[in-house]
């Protein structure tokens, strides 16, 4: 495993003393492409929540963006308003927004009006047939109704300053103390279970499609944010490689 002081252009300063040789910082969860940091997570896990922190913090940079839905994002802001650090809600989106010295937080995933478009190509590019359209159409409803929800709680707590719980956090029996290896192996371990899975499953066109055009998007919307700026963009690990090959790529 390289460390993160290994992975060059990532940032011009020096790396806190405590995160250079740091096993939950490599090259497999952080790299840059298209003048874009990219942080690749697995959900509310903790080497993830450190990883996002660290990376933030030593950038600094001028927009953050997030794979959340742009309706998504003010729920993660209002976590991070969260006096404990890391905040005890909203995972490593909220722990990022917490970290994060600029106020520019964008949320880059669908569903979004420009997202639509992208989905809409995709399905087109891929001759797609009637029901894979039906199947999409109703993976998109179900998508939107879910970042409709996150928007109106984040407007109910912020009016009641109340911490509201939409989805629980994900625990982790193993790698939740401070151990940097325990945590690493722990995150480590499950991503390479559910990569396992996915290789032995033929995903329905109907979600092959989703993905293709989410990634798609994602780094259009990263190369835009990147002409007025710096950025770090905290992505899942599933999309980590192929958001960094569209940006350079280029198109």
């Amino acid at each position: 495993m390289c460390a993160i002081h290994r992975v060059s252009g990532i940032t011009s300063e020096p790396w806190p003393a405590g995160a250079v040789a740091d096993p939950r910082l490599d090259e497999a969860t952080v790299a840059r492409a298209g003048g874009v940091v990219l942080v690749g997570v697995l959900h509310d896990h903790p080497a993830s929540v450190y990883r996002v922190r660290t990376v933030v913090e030593a950038v600094d940079p001028d927009a953050l963006a997030l794979e959340l839905p742009p309706l998504a994002v003010p729920l993660a802001a209002h976590h991070a308003a969260d006096e404990r650090t890391p905040p005890a809600l909203g995972g490593e989106m909220s722990a990022a927004v917490e970290a994060a010295g600029t106020d520019r937080v964008v949320g880059i995933d669908g569903p979004s009006i420009g997202f639509l478009r992208y989905l809409a190509a995709e399905l087109y590019a891929e001759r797609a047939a009637p029901n894979t359209v039906r199947r999409a159409a109703a993976s998109l409803r179900s998508v939107t109704s879910r970042a409709v929800t996150r928007r109106l709680t984040a407007a109910v707590a912020a009016l009641t300053a109340v911490q509201v719980t939409v989805d629980p956090p994900t625990t982790y029996d193993a790698g939740r103390g401070d151990d940097p290896e325990a945590q690493a192996a722990d995150e480590r371990r499950r991503v390479e279970t559910a990569q396992s899975m996915l290789r032995a499953f033929t995903p329905p066109p109907a979600a092959a499609i989703r993905r293709a055009a989410r990634e798609r998007y994602m780094a259009d919307r990263l190369r835009a944010l990147a002409d007025a700026g710096s950025v770090v963009a905290v992505v899942g690990l599933a999309h980590l490689a192929a958001v960094a090959g569209h940006l350079r790529d280029g198109g």
